[in-house]
Parts: C-alpha cells; sequence; structure tokens
C-alpha cells in the first residue's frame, strides 16, 4: 500500500463513512514489505499492518472472487494487456463485493470490465 510508504494514518486515509475492506492479498503485499524493510522502517511497517488487521475487514479469495478474477484474466488477455497477479486479484476482489478500487497506480486497473477505481491521491 502506498499509504503505509507514505507514513500515513489510516485515519487520514478513511472518512468515517467510507465502507472499506482489502483484499487478503493485500496484507501478503504488505507482510512482504515488513519483511524485506531493513531495521529502522520494520517497527512502523508492522504496526501498520497490525492497525490494517485490527480496523479493516479482510475479503478472503472465495469462490465469487475466483470467479470475477477468472472474468478478469480473460479480459486482459483479450486485451493483449497483461497485469500484475496481485493486482488482477485485488480488482476481483472489489469487483466480486461492489466496492473500487482504491490506488495510486491507475494504470494497473484501468480498462477492466465492471472495476470501479479512484486514486487515493489529490
Amino acid at each position: 500500500m502506498d499509504a503505509d510508504r507514505a507514513g500515513a494514518s489510516l485515519d487520514d486515509l478513511i472518512d468515517d463513512d467510507d465502507e472499506v475492506a482489502v483484499a487478503a492479498v493485500t496484507i501478503a503485499e504488505l507482510l512482504v514489505g515488513v519483511l524485506l524493510a531493513d531495521d529502522v522502517h520494520r517497527r512502523g511497517r508492522q504496526k501498520f499492518v497490525d492497525e490494517v488487521n485490527d480496523i479493516i475487514p479482510i475479503v478472503d479469495y472465495d469462490a465469487t472472487v475466483a470467479a470475477v478474477h477468472a472474468e478478469l484474466l480473460v479480459a486482459v488477455r483479450r486485451q493483449g494487456r497483461p497485469r500484475g497477479a496481485h493486482d488482477l486479484i485485488i480488482a476481483a476482489t472489489a469487483n466480486a463485493t461492489q466496492r473500487e478500487v482504491v490506488s495510486a497506480d491507475d494504470s494497473a486497473y484501468q480498462e477492466l470490465p465492471g472495476v470501479m477505481l479512484r486514486s487515493h491521491r489529490p
């Protein structure tokens, strides 16, 4: 998550009436950041992951997400524009749960059928 790298708190990023959730694969990505961090940054990154786990619901990769994921895989193959594996899982999770993808990397999610995108950067 870009917010972790920027040092933003979840309170700064999430409004009270936002209905947010993260894909389970997002937790994996955050944990990779913890494991690869140097000693100076590891504690802060772990604190951010712990905060995400405590505050934000985590959506599992289930049969519904898998079906949407398959549709997105077919769509990007037909478009001839491959995407990152985790990006497609995040997009499928958002689509399956009728949520927007909020990302700093707009290009990873553009032109994905049924996927609503909002940049978290102004």
